[in-house]
């Protein structure tokens, strides 16, 4: 058995405190020392560490929330009993954290930390974990900065890797998007989490006003259990949370092709299908969701949940039905028990609005200064009149029709002493499709 280095010491000068040593060394009984020391357990106090000591949320728009996660592990040889857990500021908290909980010896417990701001600005703060331990005060610190919008979007807003064989990895899409008009510089970014990487650019880059960049993150489990992790955006300060679990047993993954749908133009109130191929490798996979991030995205004619046998593929149309002009975009994420329990497509088109008019003829008629149009939605109703001026042409176009609509149409005559005829009759009848 090793010395204790208090016992040590004084031998070490033995020539020159010989009176002194005398009257402090113990007897020893087999070439041990005999200190009082009680248990032999007592050279083995447990003790808490957390990885990571620091978690930064980035920034979180005020009264929504983000999670990260930080493991606590127990790298004693004795167990550890978790019995609190205090927050110096109200806008963290630890959800779904049951206490007191027992760790055995080099067990380890992850801990969700969720950020919701209430106000703009930073927020600092201290999570402070109470126990038995010989380090009975374990602290993260933590911090998070709320604001009204933010600059850069994800899509999705966090990744789920799901279950990875160890020696293995998943991949899953991921889109940053300038959400404004001006251009935004990343600078670089900061990954949180050793199994987790990122790839398909580098840094640092300009993100125009309204452009999208296409990353791809991967999950490469070092051991089994699950694993936190986030991404932090320098510049534009947007976190996204990262977690996979690693498994020693063999579990199916689910792949997507095409992972991203462009629908093109298509005109509001119409749909537009497309179909993305789901196959299972390494496994049966069972899929028993679908999940939009937008409700102009929708999985149509396939009913959930569905297995999915190892080797087999099964083709699903996904439908784009946009309700207004302009860009969308979205994600679709298939929840199922593959080893990328989350596997996701990101989906994007252009609403188009159609626009019509309608174009009038009349014969003209003799010594008059002008014409009026007007127009009505049913042939006996009433009628408005559409030119604001008198119009000298018999001709005139109508541009404020609208789809689905039926209008009724009638001219009148008016001369140099400013009388006007009746409506023509009888009316134009024309429907807008």
């Amino acid at each position: 058995m090793r010395l204790p280095q208090s016992i040590i010491r004084p031998i070490s000068v033995f020539s020159a405190h010989f009176s002194i040593i005398l009257t402090i060394v113990l007897p020893v009984i087999g070439g041990i020392l005999l200190l009082g020391l009680g248990s032999p357990n007592a050279f083995a106090s447990a003790q808490l560490t957390r990885s990571p000591s620091i978690l930064r949320f980035g920034n979180v728009d005020v009264g929504q929330t983000e999670t990260l996660m930080v493991t606590v592990t127990n790298t004693g040889l004795t167990s550890v009993t978790l019995s609190g857990v205090s927050v110096s500021e109200p806008e963290f908290g630890t959800p779904n954290l049951s206490l007191p909980l027992v760790l055995a010896a080099a067990q380890s417990v992850d801990v969700s930390i969720s950020f919701t701001p209430t106000k703009t600005g930073w927020t600092p703060a201290t999570i402070k974990f109470t126990s038995n331990a010989s380090n009975p005060s374990l602290t993260v610190q933590t911090g998070g900065t709320g604001v009204d919008s933010e600059a850069v979007t994800a899509s999705p807003s966090t990744l789920s890797f799901g279950q990875v064989t160890l020696g293995g990895n998943a991949s899953l899409p991921l889109v940053l998007t300038n959400a404004r008009s001006s251009a935004v510089t990343i600078s670089s970014l900061q990954i949180t989490g050793s199994s987790f990487s990122i790839s398909g650019t580098t840094f640092p880059l300009t993100l125009s006003g309204g452009q999208s960049l296409a990353l791809t993150a991967t999950y490469t489990p070092q051991s089994a259990g699950i694993t936190g992790g986030s991404i932090l955006l320098i510049g534009p300060g947007l976190c996204v949370p990262l977690t996979g679990t690693g498994t020693t047993s063999g579990v199916g993954q689910l792949s997507l092709a095409p992972a991203s749908l462009n629908y093109g133009n298509v005109a509001v109130g119409t749909t537009d299908t497309l179909a993305i191929t789901m196959t299972a490798t390494g496994g049966s996979v069972t899929v028993s969701s679908a999940a939009s991030s937008s409700s102009q995205f929708a999985l149509t004619g396939t009913t959930l949940p569905v297995t999915i046998a190892s080797g087999q593929s099964l083709s699903v149309h996904v439908g784009f039905t946009p309700k207004s002009s302009g860009s969308e975009s979205g994600s679709l994420s298939f929840s199922s028990t593959a080893s990328n329990s989350q596997a996701i497509a990101t989906l994007a088109g252009v609403g188009t609005v159609t626009s019509y008019s309608v174009s009038l003829l009349w014969n003209s008629t003799p010594d008059v200064a002008g014409y009026n149009v007007y127009r009505g939605t049913s042939a006996s109703g009433s009628y408005t009149k559409l030119n604001s001026a008198l119009d000298a042409n018999t001709a005139y176009t109508d541009s404020s029709v609208a789809a689905g609509n039926t209008y009724y149409y009638a001219a009148t005559s008016v001369n140099e002493e400013g009388l006007e005829s009746a409506l023509s009759s009888p009316p134009v009848e024309v429907a807008i499709p």
